[in-house]
């Protein structure tokens, strides 16, 4: 295994507020670029250290650390301008693997099981907008609840909020007995339960009484604009169009949303278009935008499952070349 190789540099001049302006809150701007070019940052106020298994990789790093300490004279730097200026600067594609991202929560330590899951981690960790599409068990919903978690006990987002399409896909949730809350719950189960084994259920439910925790049914999330947030937007195959386009311009500065899905599992009436399905059409290329897509192999539960969703699969693609048995 080759020894890491290490670049020592000072960014001059030494001002204490364009070096945090640099860093970001909670030195965010330094862990996207760690994330995107696989390297670890560290500095001691403008003396500066970057270390990487890639020569290039600490190389370009230091390229663009220095280019961005010279923005700061004149710009004030937020999470989405920088990596735009990544991306810009095309530095997220180097030929190597990107740093892997392990999730700190109660219950331990996180990581992906496999390449996929490793993938889906790092792109949250990167991207505003995310989208992890497969099938159940691949922990799409697990693994969004555990870097929402994160950002919250961090304070590098101030309140989570969870949005599914309830009832399927109409929403129609008047004839249930209770409040919104009692009406929604049973939909949100999955979610819940991600929550109470990371953070503990007295401490969820304490955090839902101060609204730092936020259940949503999609259908009132209209018009309104979310900042500081993590959001979650679970089954978003049982939504329309209109709806995911609702959602997703709903997002507001500092906010991440995650939407996970799976497109063998659509309730919606047989004329109406998965908004899922949409969006995947619409915003492949869309700049800031991740998509990760589960498959069998990815499922995590019982390895029973693996191979039911495997056989479901074969048939489907089966029914799709030959048309469906009488």
């Amino acid at each position: 295994m080759s020894s890491p190789h290490q670049a020592d540099f000072v960014l001059e001049p030494d001002d204490t507020e364009r070096l945090a302006n640099l860093a970001g809150p909670f030195d965010g701007h330094l862990r996207l670029i760690e994330l995107r070019l696989g390297v670890e940052i560290a500095n001691r106020g403008n003396v500066f250290r970057i270390t990487g298994r890639e020569e290039d990789a600490v190389d370009r790093a230091e390229r663009f650390v220095r280019a961005l300490y010279d923005e700061t004279a004149t710009e004030t730097l937020d999470n989405q301008g920088v990596n735009l200026r990544l991306s810009q600067a095309n530095v997220e594609r180097a030929g190597h693997a990107p740093q892997e991202v392990a999730v700190r929560v109660k219950r331990g330590t996180i990581r992906g099981r496999g390449a996929n899951q490793a993938k889906y981690l790092h792109a949250i960790a990167t991207h505003d907008i995310n989208f992890g599409i497969g099938p159940a068990g691949t922990g799409k919903t697990f693994l969004a609840v555990a870097m929402a978690v994160e950002a919250l006990n961090e304070s590098r987002v101030q309140r989570l909020v969870l949005v599914r399409p309830a009832v399927e896909a109409g929403e129609k949730l008047g004839f249930l007995p209770g409040d919104l809350s009692q009406k929604v719950d049973p939909y949100l189960r999955p979610l819940y339960d991600a929550l109470y084994e990371m953070l503990g259920v007295e401490k969820v439910l304490k955090l839902l009484e101060k609204n730092v925790i936020e259940i949503a049914p999609l259908a009132y999330m209209r018009g309104r604009t979310l900042n500081d947030a993590f959001v979650i937007l679970d089954e978003a195959q049982n939504t329309t169009i209109e709806q995911m386009k609702m959602f997703l311009t709903r997002l507001g500065f500092g906010s991440t949303a995650v939407v996970t899905g799976d497109l063998t599992q659509i309730d919606l009436a047989r004329h109406v278009k998965s908004g899922l399905r949409d969006a995947i059409d619409v915003l492949r290329e869309v700049e800031g935008v991740s998509f990760t897509f589960f498959e069998s192999r990815d499922v995590v539960r019982h390895p029973l499952v693996a191979r039911i969703v495997g056989a479901y699969d074969r048939r489907d693609a089966a029914d799709q070349a030959t048309g469906p048995a009488a």
